[in-house]
């Protein structure tokens, strides 16, 4: 279940910590899931003063994804 975050460009988070998977909703609309993301990683992304940047530094082109929506 994703939580609604304060972010220019992301609309919602989620993460389900059995399978290790984050989910981002973008303000377009556009779901991605990333996978192989660790709890503290999740926990440090909620936690960014920028959450769109924080996403493009350190989850975007280092973990696999695919858009689910």
């Amino acid at each position: 279940m994703r939580e609604p975050v304060a972010s220019t460009n992301i609309s919602s988070l989620g993460y389900d910590s059995a399978s290790e998977t984050l989910e981002v909703e973008f303000i377009s609309g556009a779901i991605y899931q990333y996978y192989n993301v660790g709890a503290a990683l999740y926990e440090q992304l909620m936690t960014a003063s920028s959450k769109g940047q924080f996403l493009n530094a350190y989850i975007k082109n280092a973990y696999p994804f695919s858009r689910v929506g």
